[in-house]
């Protein structure tokens, strides 16, 4: 059964990015469909792939999954020998805990630094919320890093399902000039520099699509 991925724009469609970085990891071929957002005929389009209208999906065989973080788990099923998650059984504890926090959370960094990764606007002051918001993600990924056994520089050792759901995290960042330090800013470097998010980086940048006042 061959593998189809809907996604959003690159530059813009944080969540897109998450499912095609995981897609990535297994190593499978896939096909994508890419929707352009916040057009006049954005929502019937996806919904011809998912009635809950939203990108991500994936579409597998007779299979549809409409979530990024279901589809992880999807793929980590269908390809357990590619390490998407960590095989010890209290560091995947930990990573699925840190991966459902930034799916769940962080709802003052979506609303007010949206991902525009061909942006750079640096900002000199971030309210209270997402300084809360930078500062908590800023202790994850130095706690994980700490913990981590390896030379791997992500969460978890290699690259993983974690590290993909940070990843538009670290374009933020980047977008609007937010400050790190120490394991932060190496992993966040690290993250960056991965082959996949370059390879990403630049189909964003080859895009014509542009939205003003975008957030997802």
């Amino acid at each position: 059964m061959s593998f189809t991925l809907i996604i959003g724009n690159r530059n813009y469609s944080s969540w897109s990015l998450r499912a095609w970085l995981v897609m990535k990891l297994t190593g499978a071929a896939f096909d994508e469909v890419v929707i352009p957002l916040d057009q006049p005929e954005t929502h019937r389009a996806i919904l011809a792939h998912s009635a809950a209208g939203r990108v991500p999906v994936l579409r597998h065989g007779d299979v549809t999954v409409w979530d990024s973080l279901a589809i992880a788990e999807y793929l980590a099923e269908l390809f357990p020998d590619k390490g998407l998650w960590p095989a010890s059984q209290a560091a995947r504890a930990e990573a699925r805990a840190v991966t459902a926090e930034m799916h769940a959370g962080f709802a003052a960094l979506r609303g007010q630094l949206p991902m525009d990764l061909r942006a750079i606007q640096p900002m000199d002051k971030v309210s209270a919320a997402v300084r809360e918001d930078v500062d908590r993600i800023s202790r994850i990924w130095t706690g994980c890093r700490r913990r981590c056994e390896g030379n791997e520089p992500f969460l978890f050792g290699g690259f993983g399902i974690a590290d993909a759901f940070y990843a538009p995290v670290v374009g933020r960042f980047r977008t609007y000039g937010i400050e790190l330090s120490g394991e932060a800013a190496a992993y966040a470097d690290a993250v960056w520099r991965w082959p996949d998010m370059q390879a990403w980086l630049d189909k964003a940048n080859d895009e014509s699509w542009s939205i003003d006042n975008f957030k997802i």
